[in-house]
């Protein structure tokens, strides 16, 4: 009988749950903030063993370091409130980056309509 093997996607599992979680504590707790209003939760990745979770976000909002100094302000009562939602013994630590995906493609594509790319 062949072996079978076991692949985890534990840690993925984690980190989409814990992702959903915190955009469903962001809208409820701070839908009125103007700040954390317009942050939209664009990805997870868990780390550490899943005792921490980094938390990529996005915003319209053009100071960054606002919207980052604000998440940071206010991850402590974000993960107590994701204690009390979630069902496992242990809550992974948290922590919000910006995702700047979509300016780095938008340069990318500014590049590439500005090459010249005529047959000399």
């Amino acid at each position: 009988m062949a072996k079978r093997q076991f692949n985890s996607n534990r840690g993925e599992r984690v980190a989409a749950k814990v992702q959903t979680l915190v955009a469903e504590i962001l809208r409820d707790n701070y839908g009125d903030d103007p700040v954390c209003a317009g942050v939209s939760l664009v990805g997870a990745v868990a780390h550490g063993g899943l005792q921490f979770v980094r938390l990529f976000y996005y915003t319209r909002n053009t100071d960054i370091a606002t919207v980052q100094a604000r998440l940071d302000e206010i991850t402590r009562s974000v993960r107590f409130e994701l204690a009390a939602r979630m069902d496992q013994k242990y809550v992974p630590d948290i922590k919000f980056a910006y995702d700047d995906t979509l300016e780095r493609a938008a340069r990318i594509d500014q590049l590439l309509n500005n090459l010249d790319v005529g047959n000399d």
